[in-house]
Protein backbone atom coordinates (compact mmCIF):
# COMPACT_ATOMS: atom_id res chain seq x y z
CA UNK A 1 0.00 0.00 0.00
CA UNK A 2 1.68 2.68 -1.11
CA UNK A 3 1.50 6.57 0.90
CA UNK A 4 -1.44 8.12 -1.17
CA UNK A 5 -3.63 4.63 -0.53
CA UNK A 6 -2.40 4.81 3.10
CA UNK A 7 -4.08 8.33 2.99
CA UNK A 8 -7.17 7.40 1.75
CA UNK A 9 -7.46 5.04 3.99
CA UNK A 10 -7.15 7.06 6.79
CA UNK A 11 -9.57 9.48 5.58
CA UNK A 12 -11.89 6.83 5.39
CA UNK A 13 -10.88 5.68 8.94
CA UNK A 14 -11.82 8.93 10.17
CA UNK A 15 -15.25 9.58 7.99
CA UNK A 16 -16.43 6.24 9.62
CA UNK A 17 -15.97 6.73 13.29
CA UNK A 18 -16.81 10.41 12.70
CA UNK A 19 -20.48 9.52 11.36
CA UNK A 20 -21.11 6.80 13.95
CA UNK A 21 -19.87 9.65 16.41
CA UNK A 22 -22.08 11.78 15.19
CA UNK A 23 -25.07 9.66 14.10
CA UNK A 24 -24.79 8.37 18.03
CA UNK A 25 -24.66 12.03 19.56
CA UNK A 26 -27.21 13.33 17.64
CA UNK A 27 -29.86 10.62 17.71
CA UNK A 28 -28.91 7.58 19.92
CA UNK A 29 -32.51 6.88 21.00
CA UNK A 30 -33.53 6.44 17.14
CA UNK A 31 -30.55 4.15 16.34
CA UNK A 32 -31.34 1.66 19.74
CA UNK A 33 -35.10 1.83 18.16
CA UNK A 34 -33.60 0.88 14.73
CA UNK A 35 -33.04 -2.23 16.50
CA UNK A 36 -35.17 -2.69 19.01
CA UNK A 37 -32.42 -2.42 21.60
CA UNK A 38 -33.29 -1.04 25.16
CA UNK A 39 -31.30 2.37 25.45
CA UNK A 40 -29.32 2.74 28.57
CA UNK A 41 -30.85 4.98 31.67
CA UNK A 42 -29.05 7.86 30.65
CA UNK A 43 -27.84 9.06 27.05
CA UNK A 44 -24.60 10.53 28.14
CA UNK A 45 -23.57 6.79 28.44
CA UNK A 46 -23.90 6.92 24.49
CA UNK A 47 -23.06 10.18 23.69
CA UNK A 48 -19.47 9.74 25.47
CA UNK A 49 -18.12 7.58 23.54
CA UNK A 50 -19.89 9.02 20.90
CA UNK A 51 -17.56 12.31 21.16
CA UNK A 52 -14.72 10.13 21.47
CA UNK A 53 -15.35 8.43 18.21
CA UNK A 54 -15.63 11.72 17.24
CA UNK A 55 -11.81 12.76 18.22
CA UNK A 56 -10.85 9.83 17.25
CA UNK A 57 -11.83 10.87 13.77
CA UNK A 58 -10.39 13.39 13.84
CA UNK A 59 -6.92 11.91 14.64
CA UNK A 60 -7.64 9.22 11.48
CA UNK A 61 -7.73 12.54 9.32
CA UNK A 62 -4.17 13.98 10.96
CA UNK A 63 -2.70 10.64 10.50
CA UNK A 64 -4.37 11.01 6.75
CA UNK A 65 -2.40 14.76 6.75
CA UNK A 66 1.07 13.27 6.76
CA UNK A 67 1.14 9.11 7.82
CA UNK A 68 4.58 9.07 8.02
CA UNK A 69 4.70 11.87 10.24
CA UNK A 70 1.73 10.96 12.81
CA UNK A 71 2.88 6.83 12.41
CA UNK A 72 3.19 6.93 16.20
CA UNK A 73 -0.70 7.96 16.29
CA UNK A 74 -1.85 4.51 14.63
CA UNK A 75 -1.18 2.57 17.65
CA UNK A 76 -3.81 5.07 19.37
CA UNK A 77 -6.24 4.11 16.69
CA UNK A 78 -5.37 0.22 16.98
CA UNK A 79 -5.84 0.77 20.83
CA UNK A 80 -9.56 1.84 20.36
CA UNK A 81 -10.17 -0.84 17.53
CA UNK A 82 -8.83 -3.66 20.40
CA UNK A 83 -10.64 -2.37 22.90
CA UNK A 84 -14.47 -2.15 21.05
CA UNK A 85 -13.51 -5.33 19.35
CA UNK A 86 -12.12 -7.17 22.28
CA UNK A 87 -15.36 -6.16 24.55
CA UNK A 88 -17.89 -7.14 21.99
CA UNK A 89 -16.03 -10.65 21.29
CA UNK A 90 -15.69 -11.46 24.69
CA UNK A 91 -19.33 -10.90 25.54
CA UNK A 92 -20.96 -12.19 22.85
CA UNK A 93 -18.70 -15.66 22.98
CA UNK A 94 -19.52 -15.36 27.45
CA UNK A 95 -23.19 -14.65 27.91
CA UNK A 96 -24.46 -11.68 25.45
CA UNK A 97 -24.66 -8.63 23.64
CA UNK A 98 -26.86 -6.91 21.18
CA UNK A 99 -26.75 -7.98 17.77
CA UNK A 100 -26.63 -4.33 16.73
CA UNK A 101 -23.05 -4.33 17.89
CA UNK A 102 -21.75 -7.00 16.51
CA UNK A 103 -21.28 -5.54 12.64
CA UNK A 104 -19.56 -2.89 13.84
CA UNK A 105 -16.85 -5.23 15.60
CA UNK A 106 -16.10 -7.07 12.74
CA UNK A 107 -15.43 -3.90 10.49
CA UNK A 108 -13.52 -2.51 13.46
CA UNK A 109 -11.31 -5.87 13.31
CA UNK A 110 -10.83 -5.12 9.63
CA UNK A 111 -9.61 -1.55 10.37
CA UNK A 112 -7.21 -2.79 13.18
CA UNK A 113 -5.72 -5.61 10.59
CA UNK A 114 -5.32 -2.49 7.95
CA UNK A 115 -4.17 -0.06 10.99
CA UNK A 116 -1.10 -2.53 11.83
CA UNK A 117 0.12 -3.41 7.94
CA UNK A 118 -0.09 0.53 7.55
CA UNK A 119 1.90 1.11 10.29
CA UNK A 120 4.02 -1.69 9.73
CA UNK A 121 4.31 -0.43 6.23
CA UNK A 122 5.31 3.25 7.22
CA UNK A 123 7.65 2.16 9.63
CA UNK A 124 9.63 0.16 7.25
CA UNK A 125 9.45 3.32 4.59
CA UNK A 126 10.68 5.72 7.07
CA UNK A 127 13.85 3.16 7.30
CA UNK A 128 14.45 3.45 4.00
CA UNK A 129 14.38 7.21 3.82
Amino acid sequence: MNEKMIKVFYVLAGLYDGILGIAFLLSPAAIYAMYAVEPPNHMAYVQFPALLLIIFAAMFFRIARDPVKNRDLILYGCALKVSYCSMVFWYQATSTIPAMWVPWAWADLVFLVLFIYTWRALGREAQAV
